[in-house]
Formats: C-alpha cells, structure tokens, sequence
C-alpha cells in the first residue's frame, strides 16, 4: 500500500475510534439516534457537494443516485445494528469484532468476486488484524457480566462486521467503477439515510426530541467526525486494493480498546493490550505489502 493511501487510512482509524466512543455513550439511542447524527452529516457536508457540483466540468450521472441508494440502504442498517450492540454488549466486545469481521469478509471477497490479489505478505497482515481482534474480544468485560448479555454483544459485534463488509465492497464499487466523486456519494448518501429513517423518526417524535435534548453533544461528534472518517477510507480506496485498505483501517480496534480501558473502566487491560500489539503487526504487514 501507498504512503498516501496508508496515512488516509491511519487517520480515519483515530476518527473512527473517537466517534464510536460517542456513540457507545448513548448506546440506547436505537434508529432515533442513527437518524440525527446521519442528518447532521447531511446539513454540515451539502454545502462542499453543491459547490463541487457547480465548479467541477463532470456532471451528474443517474448512476451515481443508484449507487448512493445502495450506500444508504447499508449504512442504515449498519448504523441500528451498531447502537443496538452498544446497547447490549461492551465497547471492548461489540467494537474489535464489528471492525475485524469486516475486513476478513471484505477480503476473502475481494480476492474472489473482484480478483484482487494483494500478496502473501498483505493477507498475512490482515489474518494478523483478525487474530488480535480475537484477542481483544475474548475474557472478562466490566459493564456486562450477564453471559446472555454478552453473547448478545458478540452476536451484534459479528452482524455488524457482516455489514461493514457489504457497505465496503460497495463503496469501492462506487468510486472506482462508477466513479463517484467521493464527496458526492457520502453526501447523496447521508442525505437518502436521512430520508430512510425520516418516518421512523417522526412517529416518535418526542423520543428523538429527548435524545437531541440529552446528547446533542454525541449527536454532532459522531454526525460530523464519521464523515471525516468514511471520506478518508473512500479517497484511499481510489488510489490502493479495498482487501488491503479495509484491514489497515482496523488500527481503530486498538485505539477503541484503549478507550474502553482508560475512559469506560472497561477490564481486562493486558489481553487487550496483547491483542493491540498483534493488530499493530498486521497493520506493519499491510503497510510493506
């Protein structure tokens, strides 16, 4: 991978790590949640894509609507499954399987459906990623001591990947083969995840109401710093293979078991920490691959 394409990645992994935390703090939030902070990402990004769209010489394509209804789909469902595994399970649980399930499917299909082949050295890298995040993700976790809670977590955190892997693939069909501006996807699609969850929203009226009132805080942290994320991945995804650029991306587990140790007083700080150095080391395999 790139120097270029490698930094992007790095600093949308401590992004990513940051927003997560925000969201986890509001892990009741369910789709009223999802649908303020994807609205917020809407109103503060509409400006740049309307000023791309009437400075740049490309124009609009009926295909780029289509692949942003694609992204939405995903990314609604992504983002009710996340809080509800929040809501269920531990940071320290829920966070490293969404994001190492996610990278391992996204490879094994790249490699078959897109023929990529990213070398011994880079698949080696990502089966490091996953192997730390098995790590991470097992022992002792302090919110839920409940087995039943967390094996909920653990179900969560594995669906989660499942669509981390769908929205990925997508998204690197998008900007690479329909070649969608980046900008112009993301804002397409938060602006059609708005208008997804809308209905939801305004059947209950006054829970969302409440939880602007409440966590107006998470709600612009994760609907302005997720962007920042997601655009980083996709510009990276045009200059370097989604099946390396998806597990590089993973550093977010380190920093977000961090988070959960030192911020949430989540347990289990050594295997955490052993599990960070794996992850850490495929991240080195993928960066010479």
């Amino acid at each position: 991978m790139n120097g270029t394409a490698l930094g992007l990645v790095l600093v949308a992994a401590l992004v990513h790590a940051l927003w997560n935390l925000a969201a986890k703090r509001v892990g009741d939030g369910g789709a009223a949640f999802v649908f303020l902070y994807y609205t917020t990402s809407a109103v503060a990004f509409l400006p740049v894509a309307i000023f791309l769209l009437c400075t740049e010489s490309e124009r609009p394509q009926w295909s780029w609507l289509v692949a942003s209804l694609g992204s939405a789909v995903l990314h609604v469902a992504y983002g009710i499954v996340l809080q509800r595994g929040y809501d269920a399970g531990d940071l320290s649980v829920v966070y490293p399987l969404a994001r190492g399930t996610g990278p391992l499917v996204s490879v094994v299909a790249a490699v078959v459906f897109l023929h990529e082949r990213p070398g011994l050295v880079g698949l080696l890298g990502a089966l490091l990623v996953v192997a730390g995040v098995l790590v991470i993700s097992t022992g002792r976790t302090g919110e839920h001591h409940d087995p039943a809670a967390r094996r909920a977590g653990v179900f969560y955190g594995l669906l989660t990947g499942v669509v981390i892997a769908g929205y990925t693939l997508w998204d690197a069909h998008s900007v690479k083969n329909v070649a969608v501006p980046p900008i112009i996807y993301f804002v397409l699609g938060s602006v059609l995840e708005s208008v997804l969850l809308a209905p939801y929203a305004l059947r209950r009226r006054s829970e969302t109401v409440r939880l602007w009132r409440a966590y107006r805080k998470e709600v612009l942290v994760v609907g302005l710093l997720s962007p920042v994320a997601y655009l980083l991945v996709l510009y990276a995804m045009r200059v370097a293979p989604v099946s390396l650029v998806a597990p590089a991306r993973e550093l977010s587990i380190v920093l977000g078991g961090l988070a959960a140790w030192l911020v949430l007083g989540e347990a289990n700080a050594v295997r955490r920490l052993a599990g960070s150095v794996i992850v850490l080391a495929g991240i080195t395999a993928i960066a010479i691959a």
